[in-house]
C-alpha cells in the first residue's frame, strides 16, 4: 500500500494541482476506538465523526505502538474520505486515517495542533 517509508527516498512523480484537489482529506474526531484482534497486524477499529455533511465513518488503523485505546476518543485526525471502502478482515474501512512513519516505521497520526471544526478540508 505504501510506496516507501524511507525519508531519504526521492520525491514521487510530479502531479498537477487538479490531481491534489481530487484527494479529499478532512479532519474528524474519533468518537470510538475498539480493539481489532482479528487484524493481521496490530490495529484498532475507529469510528470518526467528520461533521454533518460526511457523518461518521469507520477506519482500521495500525496505531497501537503510539496510542492507547482510551486516549483516542476525542482526538482529531486527518483522513482521506473519498477512497472506496476497503475490506480489512471483518471490518469495512470507509476512510484512510493518515499518519507518518516514525524511525521504526510505526504510525504517528496526522493531527491539527489546535481544535478545528469536524469536516474541514485540507488545503
Amino acid at each position: 500500500m505504501h510506496v516507501t517509508h524511507d525519508p531519504a527516498a526521492l520525491p514521487a512523480e510530479t502531479i498537477g494541482f487538479d490531481q491534489f484537489l481530487a484527494v479529499d482529506i478532512r479532519v474528524g474526531t474519533i468518537v470510538e476506538a475498539l480493539p481489532f484482534p482479528e487484524a493481521r497486524k496490530p490495529a484498532y477499529k475507529l469510528l470518526i465523526d467528520f461533521g454533518p455533511v460526511i457523518g461518521r465513518r469507520r477506519s482500521s488503523a495500525q496505531i497501537t505502538e503510539h496510542y492507547r485505546l482510551e486516549e483516542l476518543p476525542g482526538m482529531q485526525v486527518a483522513a482521506v474520505v473519498n477512497f472506496p471502502p476497503r475490506q480489512i478482515g471483518p471490518v469495512m474501512s470507509e476512510v484512510l486515517t493518515l499518519g507518518f512513519p516514525d524511525e521504526a516505521g510505526k504510525v504517528v497520526l496526522v493531527r491539527p495542533s489546535t481544535a478545528v471544526p469536524n469536516g474541514g478540508r485540507l488545503f
